[in-house]
C-alpha cells in the first residue's frame, strides 16, 4: 500500500514536471516570438527614422533655397525700382524736348 501511494505520489509529480516542462516550452516559444517582432517593430523604427532625417535635411535646403530666392527677388526688386526710376526720369526728359521743340516752332 505505501508503495501504491509512492507510485501515485510519482505519478503525480511527473505529470506536474511535464507540464511545467511545457509551459516553459510555450513561454520559450512566445518569447521567441515577441523577440522577432520587437526585431522588426525596431527595424521599421529605424527605416522611418532614417526617413525623417532625410526628410528633414530637405526642408532645410527647401528652407535654404527659399531664403535664397527671398534675397535674389529682394535685389530684383532693388533692380527694378531703380530702373523704374531712371525710366520716368527719361519719360520727363524726353517730355521736356518734345515741349521745347513745340515750344521753338512757334
Amino acid at each position: 500500500m505505501i508503495s501504491g501511494g509512492v507510485e501515485v505520489k510519482v505519478s503525480r509529480l511527473e505529470s506536474i514536471v511535464e507540464q511545467i516542462g511545457e509551459a516553459v516550452l510555450t513561454t520559450t516559444e512566445t518569447i521567441e516570438s515577441l523577440a522577432e517582432r520587437i526585431d522588426y517593430l525596431s527595424l521599421q523604427v529605424e527605416a522611418q527614422g532614417k526617413q525623417l532625417q532625410q526628410q528633414g535635411n530637405q526642408i532645410f535646403a527647401l528652407c535654404d533655397t527659399l531664403q535664397s530666392l527671398a534675397q535674389s527677388q529682394d535685389y530684383t526688386v532693388q533692380k527694378l525700382a531703380h530702373l523704374t526710376q531712371t525710366l520716368d526720369r527719361l519719360t520727363s526728359l524726353m517730355q521736356r524736348l518734345d515741349a521745347e521743340r513745340a515750344n521753338s516752332k512757334y
